[in-house]
């Protein structure tokens, strides 16, 4: 399994009704799991793993700063202007906020400071993304692993003569529509500005 890779070739080779046994194709299908994956990836417009990130951006005078790449689950380290900020202690019942930052998946709070507006002032570092895939995005990859390997058999074709006399017609689609919906759910939209 390639680092970024959505599923596994057992998944995929269950998903297809092949048995273990049967390795015939796991070169092909080991190299279309890491090609769908990327192709996932570049259609989310982000990474869904874990990862580390550093992201300098401008001050907006805000005690809220959205961060790119999500969910956030650490932040590591803040400083505006060159000034360091810590984490804020927890929130106690009934005691004032103390100075520093908090976040959620989203977004960094500032507490007793502002993101002082300025270009380029503010660095933050932090980590982001799942721990494992989302199931059902592994669910999406699978599918789309198992459509590419089925088009090698009618690559081009839209349609074809069944012996019946009917007629067999294939889209030509990247992927159909429940999985653009599965996938979209995770999309990054729009840029965050700041």
């Amino acid at each position: 399994m390639a680092t970024g890779d959505l599923t596994t070739l057992a998944n995929v080779k269950d998903w297809l009704a092949l048995p273990e046994s049967v390795t015939g194709d796991d070169d092909l299908l080991t190299r279309l799991i890491t090609a769908v994956s990327g192709f996932i990836g570049t259609y989310l417009s982000r990474n869904l793993l874990t990862a580390s990130y550093t992201e300098t951006r401008n001050g907006n005078d805000q005690v809220t700063l959205p961060l790119v790449n999500r969910p956030v689950t650490a932040v590591s380290s803040l400083t505006i202007n060159g000034v360091v900020i810590n984490a804020a202690p927890p929130l106690v019942a009934n005691a004032p906020v103390q100075f520093g930052y908090l976040f959620d998946d989203k977004v960094v709070y500032l507490a007793g400071w502002c993101f002082k507006k300025g270009f380029q002032n503010i660095v933050i570092s932090y980590t982001a993304g799942y721990a494992t895939v989302p199931l059902e995005v592994e669910q999406a990859a699978i599918e789309l692993v198992c459509r590419k390997y089925r088009y090698k058999k009618r690559i081009g074709l839209v349609s074809e003569a069944m012996k019946d006399g009917g007629t067999m017609t294939y889209s030509l689609k990247d992927m159909d529509e429940d999985t653009r919906t599965i996938l979209n759910a995770y999309r990054r939209t729009g840029l965050v500005t700041s």
